[in-house]
């Protein structure tokens, strides 16, 4: 109901409702993070190579201001060759990992959904007013204060790396071009690690409040766990149809093990009960079918054309149909006078084989 407090964890069926929507939850500050830490440690490693491929590159084409060429389509061809296989083995393989990176990390978090909700066109992604609700909502102010420390972060650990190295900026004249790269390298990789490390703190706050507000947003009210209840319960006479057809099978099936019986208890009219006992397979007497009524009446006549033997035992018919379902063996108790009537059944069967 509208209005309603949502105070009730949301139930299975709920998430994956919103699963199917494309409501997932995920901090995209994890990806971010793992995106950067991914990016500079593939460059720390790969760096050697860059400079390898770049290095050559340049002294080969450097090497050729010294002569006269004329440019011809073999030579653009070569150049066009040589740039992009540069770039191919030294930022392309980057490029890889942290396409692979950010795919692994989103993938971790909402399982790999991909959602045809999303995809949809809505109109309330466009609408002005929707907009200005998302600008100003309590998820906002906390984006716009989650990104202000980021860059007071970022900042800080800029100007303090920069101020500890700038007394070694002179002394970069005073030596070889490749010495003061690798000085610079190392300095940038000193400032991305220490900018890795604070940004993984902020985003597993981030991932524990987007987890919060996730958890919240999905919650339901006591009124919505109910109508959940109903739909997944089914409507009363759809249930009831189903019901009554278990009902019919179960009665006919039970039917259809009357003629395995071997004996038939009865109370005149009102009571049936089919027993069937094998020496060599059951630990006791078990009840084939059982019936009240016109159900009693139908058991009856089904053992008289199959030639069962009927008993007439008021108390035994009414005790064994109380207590002992179908297929079920009867209690301990009525061990003793169903055996004399099994006895009893034992010996008609002899007297009428001599």
């Amino acid at each position: 109901m509208a209005g309603e407090e949502k105070t009730e964890k949301a139930s299975p069926k709920k998430r994956r409702d919103e699963r199917k929507k494309g409501n997932v939850f995920q901090s995209k500050d994890v990806v971010t993070v793992g995106v950067i830490a991914i990016s500079f440690i593939m460059l720390d490693f790969w760096g050697p190579h860059i400079y390898k491929y770049t290095s050559n590159v340049f002294r080969k084409y450097v090497s050729l201001m010294t002569s006269t060429y004329s440019i011809e389509g073999n030579f653009l061809s070569l150049l066009v060759k040589d740039i992009t296989w540069t770039l191919l083995s030294s930022v392309g393989i980057i490029m890889v990992a942290v396409m692979f990176t950010s795919i692994i990390f989103t993938g971790a978090q909402t399982k790999f959904l991909i959602s045809k909700e999303n995809i949809k066109f809505k109109f309330s992604k466009i609408n002005p007013l929707s907009g200005i609700k998302r600008m100003f909502s309590i998820r906002s102010v906390v984006e716009v204060i989650k990104n202000l420390i980021k860059i007071a972060i970022l900042g800080y650990l800029i100007y303090s790396s920069i101020m500890k190295n700038l007394l070694q900026v002179p002394k970069l004249a005073q030596v070889d071009l490749l010495s003061g790269i690798n000085f610079i390298f190392t300095s940038i990789m000193a400032i991305v690690k220490k900018v890795v490390i604070a940004f993984v703190v902020i985003s597993a706050f981030d991932f524990l409040y987007q987890w919060w507000e996730y958890e919240k947003n999905i919650k339901m009210s006591k009124q919505e766990v109910k109508e959940e209840y109903k739909q997944m319960e089914g409507d009363p006479k759809v249930k009831g149809k189903i019901k009554e057809k278990q009902r019919a099978i179960s009665y006919s099936r039970m039917m259809q093990q009357v003629p395995q019986a071997d004996v038939i208890i009865r109370n005149p009219t009102h009571f049936a009960v089919a027993i069937k006992y094998d020496i060599e397979k059951d630990r006791a007497p078990i009840v084939l079918a059982k019936g009240q009524d016109n159900v009693a009446l139908r058991i009856i006549d089904k053992a008289k054309e199959s030639n069962i033997n009927i008993v007439e035992n008021i108390p035994l018919a009414r005790a064994l149909y109380k207590t002992t379902e179908i297929n079920h063996e009867i209690p301990l108790e009525y061990y003793e006078p169903i055996a004399e009537i099994l006895a009893w059944v034992y010996r008609l069967k002899e007297k009428e084989k001599q």
